[in-house]
């Protein structure tokens, strides 16, 4: 067992047999058959498909609020136990929404972002929206992955208000490292939420936006009642008026996958911030324009 463990690692590791495995397979289907199997609540089937998970996956459940889990996805979306992400208290920061590990980021030019180094992709093609995309042809972007073994749950990033969820259904590539070398504008490919809020005491406007992948589609956010997923209108438009403050829980991915964020230009990239760094939810990604903010 474990030999074969060790191999399969191995082959998972080598670029063109992940790439194989993980996307040139029918991935709605497939998305759809985890979305079911991960609800099944049968002991030693839970047992079972958790320890293997752990056995393929960095899995720590030494945070998790629950010792126990009535199905492998009661464990996808675990809460955390209470000050197990301490929230940095310096208001003129903006902190990161979730576990995960630093992606690409950087200015936003001629309406073009990054997923990988020397894979650019449109604003346009990502949001979809002509105002939106006016609004923030020159900001700052920040890519978030979360693995699936880590925490899935996102949260404020500041004290604000969700205004508006637009949900844009799309496909569910794998969102790793080796499939965003080789996919082109992959993000804007896959199924994804945009999250429009505004923080601090001048309502200044950012964007948040989960994306979903192969296996992990499906997006809760507190305030909808609805998980946006493939059976969800493409272009579904929800308004809001959900307030949270700063670490405030405020959804989760039915299992996990992306977070992009985009600021206006004036916030500043925290000097640490480094491609491949990971993050928890608290920490500091970027300064806050003190004068603007």
């Amino acid at each position: 067992m474990i030999s074969f463990v060790k191999t399969l690692k191995t082959l998972l590791l080598l670029e063109d047999m992940n790439f194989l495995l993980t996307n040139r397979i029918p991935r709605a289907l497939a998305t759809r058959l985890m979305g079911r199997f991960s609800r099944v609540e049968h002991p030693l089937i839970v047992r079972v498909s958790i320890f293997l998970w752990g056995l393929f996956a960095d899995l720590k459940l030494e945070e998790a609020r629950q010792k126990h889990f009535k199905s492998v996805h009661d464990c996808f979306v675990r809460e955390l136990l209470p000050g197990a992400r301490p929230i940095c208290g310096d208001p003129d920061i903006l902190i990161s929404p979730c576990d995960g590990i630093v992606g690409e980021f950087g200015m936003i030019k001629d309406q073009q972002l990054f997923q990988a180094k020397g894979f650019p992709y449109s604003l346009k093609d990502l949001l979809l929206t002509e105002s939106l995309v006016k609004t923030w042809q020159n900001g700052c972007f920040l890519t978030i992955r979360i693995t699936s073994s880590m925490y899935h749950r996102f949260h404020a990033p500041e004290d604000g208000r969700l205004q508006r969820v637009r949900y844009i259904s799309g496909d569910t590539w794998n969102v790793n490292p080796i499939a965003l070398k080789r996919v082109e504008s992959l993000f804007c490919k896959n199924e994804r939420a945009i999250l429009e809020l505004s923080i601090g005491p001048k309502s200044t406007p950012i964007i948040m936006i989960p994306v979903a992948a192969i296996l992990v589609a499906g997006i809760r956010i507190h305030g909808i009642n609805a998980t946006l997923n493939c059976k969800s209108p493409n272009g579904l438009t929800l308004e809001s008026d959900r307030c949270f403050n700063r670490g405030d829980e405020m959804g989760w991915f039915e299992h996990g996958s992306t977070i992009i964020m985009i600021t206006p230009p004036e916030f500043e990239f925290n000097p640490h911030l480094a491609i491949g760094q990971r993050l928890r939810i608290g920490e500091p990604i970027m300064q806050l324009p003190i004068a603007s903010y």
